[in-house]
């Protein structure tokens, strides 16, 4: 009865999710796909000659953190920038067609739109795989204009919101000075605050949240977890302590997730689902995405979680840029509480 109870709450929180606003301010990346059938080796060097079947252009980065707010049926305003290129274009369009609001997206003549091209490989009968993937970008022009802007945008914003998802892959857009005007502001209005931050996260205190992968724990506190767990509960405490952050999600990969929570003990996540993994690509910013809606929604921080976990174990059975559906993630809640 007691488990019942739990699935149902799960779902009812999913089912809350349309009613959740959130702003996800940072850097905004284009995910090229480009797919080949493999011709044969060349003679020139050891490389193959792939034979060009099509391409396409996804959301990525702080864009995919949109992406998958969005496809759980939740209102998503990205802020940031893309150039006035092709590109940028063309992830504006697929933004849109995501029903994401672009509004408040900021196009600068100045700037080039971050691309990372995957080349993927494979035979007329056989799944494609990556062989290649080379990232094209800049960082975000010290323009005061265009800072103000930004500033002016994000300080409006947060007063229409449920919630706030920074996404920092180094490019120079969330600088210490503007988090701590976000931060300031959240408080103020009692409003959930993650981080994801690829290579600065140490930078970021005071979030609600924040949900840094084991490479991204090691090099912030310059250490080797080599697999220990008591190394990993003494790092998540670590973070805790000098970021000041209510909460700090692990996440390992196949090997699941820890959550950290002040004065309780760790809980340790299985991975869902297979452990027969398709593609990576994006599964963290679909665990801080789904993480950060559900705590909108008024969820535990285990909770949260848990929705996170089933979202991450099922957006790596897809390949590309992936996102989870609302029924996908109930049926997950369904059959991980027979």
């Amino acid at each position: 009865m007691r488990e019942k109870s739990k699935k149902e709450s799960l779902i009812n929180k999913i089912e809350k999710f349309p009613q959740q606003k959130i702003l996800i301010i940072g850097d905004l990346i284009a995910d090229e796909f480009v797919y080949g059938k493999i011709s044969r080796v060349s003679r020139e060097a050891p490389v193959l000659i792939l034979r060009f079947s099509g391409n396409e252009i996804l959301p990525g980065g702080g864009a995919n953190l949109a992406n998958n707010i969005a496809s759980l049926g939740a209102y998503a305003i990205p802020l940031g920038i893309v150039g006035q290129d092709e590109v940028g274009k063309k992830l504006l369009q697929s933004m849109k067609q995501s029903n994401i609001d672009i509004s408040h997206i900021i196009q600068n003549e100045h700037y080039i739109t971050p691309v990372k091209t995957r080349y993927l490989a494979g035979g007329i009968h056989s799944a494609k795989q990556q062989v290649l993937r080379i990232d094209r970008y800049k960082n975000v022009p010290q323009n005061k204009k265009l800072r103000v802007l930004i500033f002016e945008k994000a300080k409006k914003l947060i007063s229409e919101v449920d919630g706030i998802l920074i996404s920092d892959y180094g490019l120079g857009l969330v600088e210490p000075p503007f988090y701590q005007t976000i931060r300031e502001e959240a408080n103020k209005r009692n409003i959930i605050l993650t981080v994801d931050s690829r290579y600065n996260l140490m930078q970021f205190l005071g979030a609600t949240a924040i949900t840094p992968n084991e490479p991204e724990v090691e090099q912030a506190l310059n250490i080797k977890l080599n697999d220990r767990k008591d190394l990993l509960t003494q790092a998540g405490a670590t973070l805790m302590e000098r970021l000041n952050t209510e909460a700090v999600v692990i996440t390992r990969g196949s090997n699941g997730m820890v959550l950290f929570e002040k004065e309780r003990e760790p809980e340790f996540i299985s991975i869902y689902g297979s452990d027969e993994i398709s593609d990576v690509t994006g599964a963290g910013d679909t665990v801080i995405s789904i993480f950060t809606l559900a705590l909108t929604a008024k969820t535990s921080f285990y909770q949260a979680a848990r929705l996170a976990n089933y979202a991450g174990g099922l957006v790596v059975m897809k390949r590309g840029t992936a996102t989870v559906t609302p029924y996908e993630l109930i049926q997950a809640v369904k059959e991980d509480y027979k």
